[in-house]
């Protein structure tokens, strides 16, 4: 039977924009629908049927295959390879990173502190640091070669110290301080400016929490140790001393004594050391204090005091008492010192602090600000005020060399120039 071509119009598939199997099945559903004999389409459309069964029972194949079989069973020769070999490299970057003779604790962390941080904001993550214990550290023991006898009840491991300023606030490292008697913020920021010369001008302006936090603070640090101490040094520390820097306020009297004596008073229980910090420039009238009939006074009034302490049973050791002073004395200024010191019982010199004088041949802009210069700038004022100043005291009180101190030969050359031990500060942040 043929059918009428209108007819053949009407069961005639149209194309439809859906997917390959889709586009197989359609024109049996059509031929199904319309109840006609069209024996093309329909075999077209049992194929489609085929064809779609076939793709379903693959699929279902597929799907139980993947949800019922175990995953294939890992190597276990190589995940314990790879469990080894992260281990290891752990260890060993841990190793490096704790390591402070380490590559990078010299030319990248120091690099990208001064890059991303203000002198001021690097020095607080430092402090910060190494209040964790995240800090790299030196794990050799200290050769006997190197042990330096300051007085003759006090050995230390080795002659290299931490200069005050850094621990400002008492967090367990070396010399802290200056310690005012009441909580001062010390001066404006910005205040501590590096120079591209490898040295730092600062006015800070002895920044203190003053002398009852601090007092808290150093008696806390008993509790925390988990160690064996030495009970003979306030550091608690076998081969180290503490000392403690003392300061003045702003507010006191430039002549006032008064500061320094109540700071030996509250303080002598708690340290092996005393300074007598009297050269800081940027403490209005403090430099005046080095005049000799000002400090026979200051040195006689915190003799006295640290004597009076010992003897009431109050310091349990006889804290010795160090003076600190300037780099930009006369010769004549020296010897007033000198003399000062004869006299008074003091223990020993620290040469010395900051310089409020400008070499030249600096390149670094910052050199205009105001305040105290440090690093490698200062270290031939330093060295010249240790030379005057070694032959006119005996050889019983040490000289402690300060300024410009970065490597082994400059604590050398210190050591020539007549210094027992030597400190550092500055150099840190450049190296």
């Amino acid at each position: 039977m043929r059918l009428p071509v209108q007819t053949l119009a009407i069961i005639r598939p149209t194309p439809v924009a859906v997917p390959d199997i889709a586009l197989a099945v359609l024109p049996g559903v059509i031929v199904a629908s319309s109840g006609m004999a069209a024996p093309r389409l329909a075999l077209s459309g049992r194929l489609g049927r085929l064809n779609l069964s076939q793709g379903v029972r693959r699929s279902q194949r597929f799907v139980s295959a993947s949800a019922g079989s175990p995953p294939p069973s890992s190597n276990p020769i190589r995940t314990g390879l790879y469990a080894t070999a992260a281990v290891v490299s752990t260890g060993l970057l841990l190793a490096y990173y704790f390591d402070s003779r380490s590559a990078i604790h010299r030319y990248v962390v120091p690099p990208l502190i001064r890059r991303f941080l203000d002198p001021e904001g690097g020095h607080k993550l430092a402090i910060g640091v190494l209040r964790t214990g995240l800090a790299p550290r030196d794990t050799q023991k200290d050769d006997e070669i190197l042990k330096c006898t300051l007085w003759d009840n006090i050995t230390v491991s080795n002659p290299i110290g931490l200069a005050a300023g850094f621990d400002k606030h008492g967090d367990g490292i070396d010399e802290i301080g200056s310690v005012t008697p009441k909580p001062q913020p010390g001066n404006p920021t910005p205040r501590v400016f590096g120079l591209i010369d490898g040295g730092v001008i600062n006015r800070y302006g002895f920044p203190s929490e003053g002398h009852a936090w601090m007092l808290n603070r150093l008696r806390e640090r008993i509790p925390s140790f988990f160690q064996p101490v030495d009970d003979s040094r306030a550091s608690l520390r076998p081969g180290s001393v503490l000392a403690i820097n003392l300061g003045k306020n702003k507010s006191s009297p430039p002549d006032s004594i008064n500061d320094f004596v109540t700071g030996v008073r509250t303080f002598a229980p708690y340290a092996d050391v005393l300074v007598v910090n009297v050269s800081s420039p940027n403490t209005p009238g403090l430099r005046g204090m080095q005049s000799r009939t000002l400090l026979e006074e200051l040195l006689g009034g915190v003799s006295k005091a640290r004597d009076e302490a010992v003897t009431a049973g109050v310091a349990g050791r006889k804290p010795k008492l160090v003076l600190k002073i300037a780099p930009d004395l006369s010769e004549d200024e020296i010897a007033d010192i000198a003399a000062a010191i004869r006299t008074s019982g003091v223990d020993g010199v620290i040469v010395s602090n900051t310089t409020v004088r400008r070499p030249p041949g600096l390149k670094d802009p910052n050199q205009v600000e105001v305040g105290g210069l440090s690093g490698i700038p200062l270290k031939p004022y330093s060295l010249a005020t240790l030379r005057s100043l070694r032959p006119l005291l005996p050889a019983s009180i040490p000289i402690f060399g300060c300024g410009g101190i970065s490597s082994g030969a400059d604590a050398l050359e210190y050591a020539k120039a007549g210094a027992t031990a030597v400190q550092l500060y500055t150099s840190f942040g450049f190296d």
